[in-house]
């Protein structure tokens, strides 16, 4: 963020990497729960739940919300899986991800207006799967593939 004129304004992506989330989300005994991007980058590409941290907010708040936001979903974090910090990993900006292994604990499975579809699929069925950004590396890393 930017400080202008006494307040904070929030560019898309600021001239020092942006901090995001993404989050594996065990719905059941091996199987996860992916949204289909309706914009780009990685437009129609599958893609675990996740967003933006905002200002003020820490980086657990922001995942239980980007997942309720995104899947109407009510998660329970397990663990950290990583930080994932390459510069060139999203194409709109240096974007810094941490991904956390999630259970799922209540809700009803509903995609955001920002998501063409969400979906529970198969780990074997993951692996076949388009999978924007590095989220498949995610998924490998959090030991459940």
């Amino acid at each position: 963020m930017k400080h202008t004129s006494g307040s904070w304004d929030e560019p898309s992506f600021p001239a020092h990497p942006t901090v995001a989330v993404d989050a594996i989300i065990l719905f059941e005994p091996g199987k996860i729960v992916l949204i289909k991007r309706r914009f780009p980058p990685f437009k129609d590409f599958w893609a675990l739940p996740g967003g933006i941290v905002k200002y003020g907010e820490s980086v657990e708040e922001a995942l239980l919300r980007e997942v309720k936001e995104e899947t109407g979903l009510t998660v329970k974090i397990k663990k950290l899986v990583g930080v994932y910090s390459n510069p060139n990993r999203d194409p709109r900006g240096h974007v810094i991800s941490i991904c956390f292994l999630c259970e799922f604990s209540d809700g009803v499975l509903k995609a955001s207006s920002d998501a063409a579809d969400i979906n529970v699929f198969s780990l074997e069925e993951v692996s076949s799967l388009q999978l924007a950004f590095d989220h498949l590396k995610m998924i490998i890393d959090s030991g459940v593939l």
